[in-house]
């Protein structure tokens, strides 16, 4: 083999090697923090953002804050989502915190964990400040000692008095003239008692029977991952409301996780498959993420799971001795 097609085979094989390589560093994932100002007074707000740069269809662990970022700068809204693309074909996920702080002080904002689902690959964020400040200084040497004057009585107006008294009077009156109303209406028409019927299923049954349903709908095979986590949130909320006694529809996913953290101490496994069903669902539904069947299958699974590990079990009346 002579000299020139040694370098031949070289060259072959430095290109093999080059082009191995650009899948791997193609689903590296990347993450930076940026705070739109790094210095505000007390009470003032600013925006906090972790921009997470990866591949389409990767899907990457971000942290989770409910009330506060760290202690003493806490959130006014919930997290803001946002998704591009970049020039190069990387997608673009822009996490946006609004937050405020009431005690002047020097925060550092930590490097937090970003985990690439499927592998132990761990991302960090890189750390940022936020300088606090008192925008007032209080002079007590300036403040002089005065005199205490005496209470002055203002003179009496009868106009001003019945300003002040004619509105509760016709509404006394208005108040008396409908009880008398209502009445007489009673008693020429015997008011007829109705049975309201209470369901008797429990909470758990119906949120299981619905699960059920849904999952033979088969809508994510469908491509129709939005509806699917749409109605598949709904039915866990509705479970939520009637089993916590929460506001849970009217609720953000932050606002819900909020509501329940005593059951992350009483029941951490619950807590944790409800928090992953939540946060995965948040990005279907509103940063145009395309899950994959063992997401939308891991999915139905945490919701099922959520409403075992949580149901309770009522008595039945005959079973009451």
């Amino acid at each position: 083999m002579n000299k020139k097609m040694r370098i031949r085979m070289v060259q072959r094989f430095l290109i093999a090697g080059m082009l191995l390589a650009l899948p791997l560093a193609a689903q590296k994932v990347s993450v930076q923090t940026t705070i739109d100002s790094t210095q505000i007074w007390i009470g003032q707000q600013t925006r906090i953002r972790f921009e997470i740069t990866q591949q389409p269809g990767q899907w990457v662990q971000a942290p989770v804050f409910s009330e506060t970022l760290v202690k003493g700068i806490e959130l006014v809204e919930p997290v803001q989502l946002d998704t591009t693309l970049s020039a190069d074909g990387h997608q673009v996920i822009n996490q946006s915190y609004l937050v405020t702080s009431f005690t002047d002080s020097l925060y550092l904002i930590p490097a937090y964990p970003f985990v690439q689902s499927g592998t132990t690959d761990t991302v960090w964020s890189n750390p940022v400040s936020l300088k606090v400040i008192q925008p007032f200084e209080i002079d007590t040497a300036a403040n002089a000692i005065t005199d205490i004057k005496d209470v002055m009585e203002p003179p009496f107006s009868w106009k001003q008095w019945l300003k002040a008294v004619l509105p509760w009077l016709l509404m006394v009156v208005f108040g008396a003239a409908a009880v008398y109303l209502l009445s007489k209406l009673l008693k020429k028409k015997p008011a007829v008692p109705q049975v309201v019927a209470e369901s008797t299923v429990p909470a758990y049954e119906i949120a299981l029977s619905k699960l059920a349903a849904l999952n033979e709908e088969r809508l994510w095979q469908q491509n129709r991952q939005k509806e699917y986590y749409t109605h598949l949130t709904d039915i866990v909320r509705e479970y939520i409301e009637l089993t916590f006694l929460i506001p849970a529809p009217e609720l953000t996913s932050d606002e819900m996780l909020g509501h329940l953290v005593a059951l992350r101490k009483e029941n951490k496994e619950a807590y944790t498959r409800l928090q992953q069903l939540l946060q995965l669902a948040d990005l279907v539904k509103f940063a145009k993420w395309y899950a994959t069947p063992a997401e939308n299958e891991s999915s139905m699974s945490n919701a099922i799971e959520f409403v075992n590990l949580t149901k309770t079990e009522e008595k039945k009346e005959d079973d009451v001795s």
